[in-house]
């Protein structure tokens, strides 16, 4: 078969032919007769369908096979020719002409390739930085917090009327239309003011509600409220104050850390030095995600100069161009309906970005190998328990979403790439 073979740089070759009319039709007799073989069809013994009757019910299925197998065979001559080994090559070809006539398929395709460059002097454009440490009052502050978490609610001694931070004892039942609603009643159920837990405006209508008072809250549900029948519609919730109940003051001693600790031992000074560590840690995550990650990123882009496959490209600007159009109303949207003018500029002024994305990724890929940067699948799954787990959702629901999803790739490139700059950046010393 003749092939003609296009450099067009490190990255991306063009390869050209034509896939012979008479190849094609000798790929589909072929492919007929094997499926002959095959194919159960009423009428005829299993093995005897007459391969005409194949060609028939299957004729464009068998077509498309042929052109495809043709299509291979032009790939594989190419790369041949070219010297390219089948591993280097990248993403799906990418169809640049393919023209039918008489005489076959005219046929243009680009292949890419994974990009192959040294990297050299990578630790040259490493970031300084100091390590945050613990300031006394931000340890102050969490020791309290925590401690308030821990301080138990007790029923107030004088009867006064509810405020901010109290914890109440109601009863309650919605209405909407005059029509009570499922899940919308409750009895003896404990509020606490000010924790966000109702309804906008259910809480605030609360404070200054007395013992044994009974009082209409009016509230409307928000339109993104997670029940059809109740979004965005008013609804009237008849409330019955029985008991206000205060939190005590919080203690911050040894008893607290033997509590939180979970060790008859522990002492305050125990506590104090891992929230002292904590701290510390989290305004060093801060300093990571805000500044010395991207930062270190922007370095490692300008530092290597290297050609980009280019269908790799143009897949990362379809899902750049993709999250545009999801923050896009109905109007802005059609206004790129059938606008190949704008879709284009569209796609043209998210293109460095995309690059950029690219280049990162294949500069991180490279990196993490030469520095055996390892992250397996279990680390994944761990880490994606634990944030469910942090976050108060399902763990299993949510590793599930992302198996359904295909995200856990890029879930396992994050870890890999926050390993390898830990490691550059010393934060793992």
């Amino acid at each position: 078969m003749k092939v003609t073979v296009n450099k067009v740089d490190d990255a991306n070759i063009i390869m050209g032919g034509t896939l012979d009319a008479k190849t094609i039709e000798n790929n589909i007799d072929k492919l007929a007769k094997q499926a002959a073989k095959e194919v159960k069809v009423d009428g005829f013994r299993a093995g005897k369908v007459p391969v005409s009757v194949v060609k028939q019910m299957h004729g464009d299925k068998l077509a498309q096979d042929a052109e495809g197998e043709a299509l291979r065979e032009l790939i594989d001559a190419g790369t041949a020719e070219a010297k390219i080994n089948a591993t280097d090559m990248i993403g799906q070809p990418t169809f640049k002409k393919y023209d039918k006539t008489d005489k076959g398929i005219d046929v243009e395709v680009e292949i890419s390739l994974r990009p192959n460059f040294k990297v050299e002097g990578y630790m040259d454009v490493v970031p300084t930085f100091k390590k945050p440490k613990a300031e006394a009052k931000e340890v102050k502050a969490k020791l309290e917090e925590m401690a308030k978490e821990q301080a138990p609610f007790e029923k107030i001694a004088r009867k006064r009327a509810v405020k901010e931070g109290d914890m109440t004892l109601i009863d309650f039942e919605g209405f909407v239309d005059g029509v009570a609603f499922d899940g919308g009643k409750a009895e003896k159920f404990n509020l606490k003011i000010g924790s966000g837990q109702f309804i906008p405006g259910f809480e605030e209508q609360i404070i200054g509600m007395k013992y044994e008072e009974e009082k209409d809250v009016i509230v409307t549900f928000p339109a993104e409220y997670q029940s059809a029948d109740l979004a965005g519609k008013e609804a009237t919730f008849k409330v019955k104050l029985h008991e206000i109940q205060e939190q005590k003051e919080a203690n911050i001693d040894d008893a607290l850390a033997q509590k939180l600790l979970n060790d008859e031992k522990a002492t305050l000074a125990t506590l104090t030095e891992k929230v002292e560590a904590q701290v510390a840690t989290a305004a060093l995550s801060k300093v990571y995600n805000e500044e010395l990650k991207p930062k270190l990123i922007e370095a490692l882009v300008a530092k290597f100069d290297f050609a980009l496959p280019n269908n790799i490209v143009e897949q990362e600007i379809d899902a750049k161009v993709n999250a545009k159009a999801q923050q896009m109303d109905e109007k802005e949207l059609a206004t790129y309906k059938d606008n190949e003018k704008k879709i284009n500029e569209l796609r043209d002024s998210v293109r460095e970005d995309a690059e950029d994305s690219v280049k990162a990724t294949f500069i991180v890929d490279t990196l993490a190998k030469k520095e055996n940067i390892v992250v397996d699948d279990q680390e994944v799954s761990q880490a994606i328990y634990y944030e469910a787990m942090m976050s108060g959702q399902d763990p299993q629901e949510v590793i599930k979403y992302y198996q359904d999803n295909n995200l856990l790739p890029a879930v396992k490139m994050g870890m890999i790439e926050d390993k390898l700059f830990g490691k550059m950046l010393g934060l793992d010393a």
